[in-house]
């Protein structure tokens, strides 16, 4: 039993459906209603720390399979353009020389990229060419095609509320019904604690973090959907095209109890601020405002591998902001973990395991 519908669990559901019986269990009435549907997504080789970076180099594969299976691209080009003010010009020098997906740039050449930047607070750019737009809905949903068409038992509207072992086995009350699993994946994204705390397994103190997102009509200047993802280097905003709007987030990070996360009037009055200070696109009113769930562990890495203490229980949680990009990696490790096979990477499989948090 897989438990979560985002991302992670239908990945990870669709390739253990290749080698036996599966059901992918989901407390809302629709999948993917959380985090996952609610994702900005970005295909960048030179994001996050050298763990994510490494599983997102593994997930190529699996983007390319989907999209030939799907019959539709599920990667579009867009580079990611790295800026910076004349404070942060350091930081970003030593992430470009640190890795070798980003290009520097000056100020000149970021501008002919994306003509909107203010020149008086841009002292420095970097980009990563090679990044990519994700089709997230297209990527899910070939996720949950697919595992269907191998046997995959998709269940929404199915709460999983209590769990206990009974021998080798697991008997589960999952939408008022009583199942029996032989293992339980815990892919329950913000919800990922209270999951294992059900199951009688000890948590890990995975943190929610609420992120905004907006999509704003310009003061009449015309958007060209040819310019790249464009980052502060510094985490106070990010925005691209949106059709002939601008989407845009300020990055930011509120703790948050595991809820349907609802946008805060402060932090949309925010980013409308931080991009109108770095841009000329005099940002005004909202078409559309939303807030998702971005789960992180305590060291921020991804988590995945059987817990520690308790038989039957795989952990598959703390993507926070790279898990659309991961997914297919992801769940390759995951059903390694579940079936006790050897990983595509043991030496990356140690370092994401939940024992670094439990000991040995």
């Amino acid at each position: 039993m897989v438990v979560g519908g985002g991302i992670a669990g239908a990945s990870v559901a669709c390739e253990l459906a290749a080698h036996g019986s599966v059901a992918l269990v989901e407390q809302e009435p629709q999948l993917a209603h959380h985090t996952t549907g609610r994702s900005a997504a970005v295909f960048a080789e030179s994001y996050e720390a050298p763990e994510v970076r490494a599983l997102t180099r593994a997930a190529r594969g699996g983007f390319a399979l989907a999209a030939e299976e799907a019959g539709t691209p599920i990667l579009t080009p867009r580079p990611t353009l790295l800026i910076a003010g004349p404070e942060e010009c350091g930081a970003l020098q030593a992430l470009a020389a640190s890795d070798a997906a980003l290009r520097a740039l000056d100020a000149q050449e970021a501008l002919e990229l994306c003509p909107v930047l203010r020149p008086k607070r841009l002292a420095g750019a970097a980009i990563d060419a090679a990044a990519q737009d994700i089709d997230v809905l297209a990527l899910h949903q070939h996720f949950v095609r697919v595992g269907r068409s191998r046997g995959l038992e998709v269940r929404a509207s199915s709460r999983l509320t209590t769990a206990r072992r009974v021998g080798d086995a697991w008997v589960l009350t999952v939408g008022g019904e009583t199942l029996h699993a032989a293992l339980v994946v815990d892919a329950a994204g913000a919800w990922a604690d209270d999951v294992a705390q059900r199951c009688g397994v000890t948590p890990l103190g995975m943190r929610p973090l609420r992120r905004t997102a907006v999509v704003a009509r310009t003061a009449g200047t015309l958007v060209d959907p040819a310019w790249p993802f464009v980052m502060d280097v510094a985490d106070r905003f990010y925005f691209r095209p949106e059709g002939p709007h601008v989407l845009c987030s300020p990055e930011d990070e509120t703790p948050s109890p595991p809820c349907d996360a609802r946008p805060e009037e402060t932090d949309v009055a925010l980013i409308l601020d931080r991009v109108n200070a770095a841009t000329n696109l005099g940002l005004r009113s909202v078409v559309s405002a939303w807030a998702g769930l971005r789960t992180f562990s305590p060291d921020r890495l991804p988590v995945v591998g059987r817990d520690v203490g308790v038989p039957g229980f795989v952990w598959l949680v703390g993507q926070g902001g790279f898990g659309i990009m991961t997914a297919p990696a992801m769940a390759r490790l995951g059903a390694a973990a579940v079936l006790g096979a050897e990983p595509f990477d043991p030496a990356l499989a140690a370092r994401l395991s939940p024992a670094r948090f439990t000991g040995p």
